[in-house]
């Protein structure tokens, strides 16, 4: 029993700090009255009129009739996609006022493993950001179709949920589920039979017997649903309703729309961004501009708030913890300006002020990174331009293959056919029809593979980019107008350890690094935003209309969203989870015809 929070409590001692003058939002509640918060530690002591817990050494700060709020939590977020190492992450999203993330870190295990998580979680313990660790589910995440450097089965996520910090296993895909995928089901079996995890759902494209087969299987949230009636789908069916609100994807007005008209129950509604964007995160802020969407939308200010701080705190079942205003929780809290032009104004984490006037207190020390972080990019053979040739049947002129085309507003691929001439038995990528070369390189030094396909969506006119942050497997992946940029890309950022790089003519335009996994940079959220408007700008400059290119890119690789993706092992039917031939036949066989297929 904490003597000390109990005695400023109840009086008989003073708070360490005490916000007044405010206007406190509860969550509980969904009022907004005025009153004040007392701080003893870590922990939250009163709530209300708090006057009477202000003694000597207490430090008062004056809200100044502005609002007081609940910290901000992020129920599911991956840091690595925001590029940068976790302090510099935690101390950018702090200064937007979150003070919790339920995170998988899964990118990190895709290459490090789970010694590669527990080495940023150590990193994390240096910030004042609280991290909960949603164990990954599997790793590879497409069983079979892509190579991954580490590893997750049964016995290592069981090892994992014993950390105290553990609060569940996330992204458990649908279909792997409806397949009845035996490592994975027995993953399940371990959180169903742990008292207070839960099993965190990905869950696109499922709905009737599917949605419900996996909710009876334990899947209790999703932050898949694209549409009104995906989301009343599951909230209908007990899921708890993640709404995804970030830099991949933006669904929030979409799936409030119904929610909102038919006046629904929304305890069991957050939002999360799921992928945050560096230039996003710097430029707009985290949950914070959620909750600015959220108003726009029609939700009220109570609300929106709870949406972003108790609500996503419920989904794990630790709202007697976090997540609101009420003695004996951490002392999380920002103040705030009204719904009219909401922003956060001052933050305070576990007790310890953070922001003060939208000014900045906290600087964390650069990481001194364990080596299982570091060097994680090599060769099993060399690249040269060849390793990207796509063969045609033998004597065939022109050829029909299989295209996946970028949906422009989000990394989801659609197919199209095209017929591509051949030249010396290669087929040749045709930029009027913006079909691009793309292919996936194997490098961690296991195999080998490159996954070759054609791309479009991107509308490159000239030159290759590559990336070593390519869901879910971080492979390099590589798009370009011709082989030998392509194989330039490769090799740089193989050399360097890791980063995104765009070349044309054989000249690196420009290049960001990321030594930490080959996904992070120890540099500031600002600097790397800077990086990486530079970074975009080369890439627009050739063509590409995408706001951000490398972010979409990024998800071509992940055979678990429809339709088509690359990966190393080769092209990905993700809806039959099977490896198909861009090549579908001579195009003298067939009709010419080009046919764009439905999603």
């Amino acid at each position: 029993m904490d003597k000390k929070l109990l005695a400023a409590a109840g009086g008989q001692a003073p708070a360490d700090i005490v916000v007044k003058n405010g206007k406190l939002v509860n969550v509980y509640t969904k009022e907004i009255y005025e009153g004040g918060v007392a701080i003893s530690g870590d922990k939250i002591a009163a709530v209300g009129d708090v006057e009477y817990a202000i003694g000597e050494g207490t430090e008062v700060i004056d809200a100044g009739g502005n609002y007081i709020t609940p910290g901000f939590i992020d129920g599911h977020i991956h840091p690595e996609s925001s590029s940068l190492s976790i302090r510099s992450f935690a101390e950018l999203v702090l200064k937007h006022g979150t003070t919790a993330v339920m995170t998988d870190l899964h990118e990190i295990g895709v290459v490090a493993g789970l010694e590669g998580i527990e080495a940023v979680l150590e990193e994390a313990e240096a910030t004042d950001l609280k991290l909960y660790f949603v164990v990954p589910s599997h790793v590879p995440f497409a069983p079979n179709l892509e190579t991954s450097g580490g590893h997750f089965n049964p016995e290592i996520i069981k090892k994992a949920l014993e950390r105290k910090d553990a609060v569940g296993i996330s992204e458990v895909v649908g279909p792997y589920i409806l397949n009845g995928f035996p490592e994975l089901m027995e993953s399940m079996d371990h959180v169903n039979h742990m008292p207070g995890k839960t099993c965190q759902g990905h869950l696109p494209d499922m709905e009737g017997a599917a949605l419900n087969t996996c909710l009876a299987a334990g899947v209790t949230t999703d932050h898949e649903s694209l549409s009104g009636e995906d989301a009343l789908a599951r909230l209908r069916n007990g899921c708890h309703l993640m709404i995804r609100e970030g830099s991949a994807a933006r669904n929030m007005a979409d799936c409030l729309k119904p929610i909102l008209e038919q006046k629904l129950d929304t305890s069991r509604v957050s939002i999360v961004t799921d992928d945050l964007h560096t230039v996003d995160a710097v430029d707009r802020g985290h949950l914070d501009d959620a909750v600015r969407t959220a108003l726009k939308n029609g939700v009220d200010f109570p609300t929106a708030i709870q949406m972003v701080s108790l609500n996503a705190a419920r989904a794990f079942h630790l709202d007697d913890e976090i997540g609101g205003l009420a003695p004996g929780k951490r002392a999380d809290l920002n103040i705030t300006t009204g719904e009219e032009a909401f922003e956060v104004l001052s933050v305070i984490s576990g007790g310890k002020q953070i922001v003060d006037h939208k000014k900045c207190l906290v600087s964390y020390p650069k990481a001194e990174h364990k080596p299982c972080l570091l060097n994680t990019t090599r060769l099993k053979n060399p690249i040269t331009p060849d390793s990207f040739k796509i063969y045609a049947p033998e004597g065939a002129k022109k050829v029909r293959v299989q295209v996946m085309d970028t949906l422009p507003w989000i990394p989801i691929t659609q197919g199209r056919e095209a017929v591509l001439d051949v030249k010396d038995g290669v087929v040749q990528c045709d930029i009027s029809q913006d079909v691009l070369y793309i292919a996936q390189v194997e490098r961690y030094g296991i195999n080998g593979n490159v996954g070759k396909a054609f791309m479009g969506g991107f509308h490159l006119q000239a030159g290759a980019i590559a990336s070593s942050v390519g869901h879910d497997n971080h492979n390099v992946i590589v798009m370009g107008t011709n082989f030998e940029d392509m194989a330039k890309a490769v090799n740089y950022l193989i050399d360097i350890g890791g980063g995104q790089v765009v070349v044309k003519d054989g000249e690196i335009l420009g290049a960001v690094e990321y030594p930490v996994c080959g996904l992070l940079s120890d540099l500031s959220g600002e600097e790397l935003a800077d990086e990486k408007r530079k970074l975009n700008g080369i890439i627009h400059e050739l063509g590409c209309p995408i706001t951000i290119p490398f972010m979409f890119l990024s998800f071509i690789c992940l055979a678990a969203i429809p339709v088509y993706a690359i990966t190393d092992v080769g092209f990905i039917n993700v809806l039959t989870q099977e490896v198909v031939d861009p090549v579908i036949e001579a195009a003298e066989e067939c009709s010419c015809t080009v046919k764009k297929q439905a999603t």
